[in-house]
């Protein structure tokens, strides 16, 4: 039995405190976040703690694990602690956004051998699943092309997107990662342009809601991401891979697999209001992967050298952006 202590009590730690406590291998501890009152609600429902502070989970001797869903800003903090105390971190994305903080980190953990997951939950998701094992056993040949699509049901709060990093590093970092993943290799070098179409008040906060990223990998296959802030019809992530033996395709997914057939129409079900929705069942899934590996078995899982390098191709994307012209890709590794 794994025992956790949760850092933040808002809605995404709210999802990790539920499948921590629905877990048959996995104890919630204590809950720790600077609204108490948000804190003592998930700790009472759930049967844990209410941490008065920080230092009282890192002193604790019930504590084997942490789980980070605390805002960004908090997030290479934890990590450094948990590193210190030689404590598991499952955290979520991004590791900060100051990428000297995201170094720092990285280069603590680099010896340590203490196991962190960054929170990528997209991975686990069947779909997803079946375009990576096509393309990873050579079903469609060699890769040359992949599109990724990424459609939100609407645009955040103005107040999120002033401190989220922008879109890019927000709402496209998951496909960034994503993109690796699946084509087992990294970009070189990006393109991207964008623009604010659906709220002046995005561009007005230096962001954009619009935007088309191209990366050119390794083997020079080449990889589109489009991405919007907003759909009138749900939900929306598909993703294609184009081979030189075939094509593999991750669809829509829809609410059931119902249609309905008329005269003079086919109506399928409509798709899932929003990403938590569609992704719901993958936050599961991503957390039994972390038990997994914490109890040794060979269970692969988003490390933070994945969410290093997607950080980074984050960072140079926004560099594109900013200077509207394709940007080489400059990896850095710990020493």
């Amino acid at each position: 039995m794994t025992r956790f202590a949760l850092f933040g009590a808002g809605f995404i730690g709210k999802v990790h405190a539920n499948n921590i406590a629905a877990h048959p291998r996995a104890e919630l501890r204590y809950v720790y976040d600077v609204n108490t009152e948000a804190a003592e609600q998930v700790a009472s429902r759930l049967g844990a703690h209410v941490a008065s502070s920080q230092e009282e989970i890192w002193a604790a001797d019930d504590v084997d694990a942490v789980l980070i869903a605390s805002s960004t800003n908090t997030h290479a903090d934890l990590l450094s602690r948990a590193i210190q105390a030689r404590k598991p971190a499952y955290c979520e994305k991004p590791i900060d956004l100051n990428m000297e903080r995201v170094k720092a980190v990285v280069q603590e953990a680099y010896h340590s051998n203490v196991p962190i997951m960054i929170g990528f939950s997209r991975r686990f998701d069947s779909n997803h699943l079946g375009v990576r094992e096509a393309i990873q056993d050579g079903t469609i040949g060699k890769v040359e092309m992949m599109h990724l699509t990424s459609r939100a049901q609407e645009p955040p709060p103005i107040s999120y997107v002033k401190v989220s990093g922008g879109q890019l590093r927000d709402q496209t970092i998951h496909f960034f990662d994503l993109a690796c993943w699946l084509a087992g290799e990294a970009p070189v070098e990006v393109y991207a342009t964008g623009a604010a179409l659906i709220d002046p008040a995005i561009g007005e906060a230096g962001d954009v809601d619009t935007s088309m990223v191209i990366l050119k990998m390794a083997s020079g296959a080449l990889c589109h991401i489009d991405s919007s802030r907003r759909t009138a019809y749900g939900y929306d992530e598909r993703i294609e891979a184009f081979g030189s033996k075939g094509m593999v395709q991750s669809m829509r997914k829809p609410t059931r697999e119902v249609a309905l057939y008329t005269g003079t129409k086919v109506i399928s079900d409509g798709l899932h209001p929003g990403w938590f929705e569609r992704f719901e069942p993958s936050f599961a899934l991503a957390f039994d992967a972390f038990i997994s590996a914490l109890e040794g078995k060979a269970t692969p899982y988003p490390s933070l050298m994945d969410g290093l390098r997607a950080q980074i191709i984050a960072e140079a994307a926004v560099e594109s952006l900013h200077k509207n012209q394709p940007v080489m890709i400059t990896y850095w590794q710990p020493e």
